[in-house]
């Protein structure tokens, strides 16, 4: 009887000791399972930084420079067209300001979209000669003021034109320059408009 419990006890004992190693074995796995997880983590992390920044790293100086120049530009023009709106005496002033603003507006959503998807900074406001034109033309008055407007975009509408065609034969960013491809018979429009009304204003 004696014996018979001690080969109980004996038995009790062994069992437990299985049960311990059983759980200490399974518990590292899980731990080691937890660290593969948080390593696959850690690198579909870091894989997707130097995405944003390939795309910024992608442009030439040519592409950032006409982005800069077509943001300035676009807003020079809807400021311009907004004042010749309501400070133009002519209907061909008038009109052209309207389309300034129409047209030029749209252009400009267009390219700040292209800027957040390529992660660039577009300048936030005109160049210093694009402020002084508006100064002076804002201090104009009755058919001065329709005499200079026309003569602005006229002159505006050349450079601007000349820049979209560069960019649209030499850019290296394929959205940014189908943009300029896009644009430029609207730019065309635009020119033969102001020289419609320059004539009409003379």
């Amino acid at each position: 009887m004696k014996k018979l419990i001690l080969s109980s006890m004996a038995l009790i004992a062994i069992i437990a000791c299985e049960k311990k190693e059983t759980t200490s074995a399974s518990g590292s796995v899980d731990s080691s399972a937890v660290t593969a997880d948080t390593s696959v983590t850690m690198t579909d992390s870091t894989s997707v930084a130097p995405t944003t920044n390939q795309s910024n790293s992608d442009l030439t100086d040519q592409d950032k420079k006409f982005a800069d120049a077509a943001a300035q530009g676009g807003m020079a023009e809807v400021m311009l067209g907004e004042l010749a709106s309501s400070n133009g005496t002519n209907a061909s002033v008038k009109a052209l300001g309207a389309m300034m603003v129409r047209d030029h507006g749209k252009a400009n959503e267009e390219l700040k979209s292209w800027a957040s998807a390529a992660g660039y900074s577009l300048p936030s406001s005109v160049t210093a000669e694009q402020q002084k034109t508006y100064d002076e033309l804002k201090a104009k008055k009755g058919a001065e003021f329709d005499r200079m407007f026309a003569d602005v975009m006229v002159n505006d509408h050349k450079k601007v034109l000349a820049a979209f065609k560069k960019e649209s034969t030499e850019g290296s960013e394929a959205s940014l320059k189908s943009f300029a491809t896009k644009t430029v018979p609207t730019l065309e429009h635009h020119l033969m408009e102001s020289e419609k009304t320059k004539s009409t204003v003379k």
